[in-house]
């Protein structure tokens, strides 16, 4: 009975703390980890009463390959509107969920992905962003 009540915990504790993507604790944080990793940033702009932001976060943000793609090659920030967390000036309009992919010193490499996108949609922008950011990247030169 003891085994299967330390099992139990086990599964629940993976459940609740397991494999999620590893938020930056804010913005400042996110872009100085990208500076030393050498890293793109997916910075994505939320509310917690918003309907795709939801969608984003239980559907695409649970997906254990976009998970494992932004853990390893990625800065992940998220700031919540509702929470008045920062976001730059020009980069918020009023829509949510918004995902900014910026090169390690906060410039944007892309114009914004507006709304929720499925697992495999966000899988391939993340092969794209990072093929850019490797080009321009790459010896501080452009190929």
């Amino acid at each position: 009975m003891r085994k299967i009540f330390i099992y139990g915990l086990l599964v629940l504790a993976t459940s609740l703390f397991g494999d999620g993507i590893n938020w930056a604790k804010d913005y400042q944080a996110g872009i100085d980890q990208a500076t030393k990793e050498n890293k793109p940033v997916m910075f994505v702009i939320s509310r917690h009463t918003c309907k795709y932001c939801v969608v984003l976060e239980e559907n695409t943000f649970s997906d254990k390959g976009v998970i494992d793609r932004l853990n390893k090659e990625y800065v992940s920030i998220i700031s919540y509107t509702d929470e008045g967390d920062y976001i730059p000036r020009g980069m918020y309009n009023g829509g949510t969920p918004m995902t900014w992919f910026l090169n390690f010193d906060g410039q944007p490499m892309f114009s914004p992905v507006v709304g929720a996108r499925d697992p495999d949609a966000y899988m391939n922008a993340l092969q794209v962003v990072k093929e850019r950011f490797d080009e321009i990247n790459n010896d501080g030169k452009t190929k």
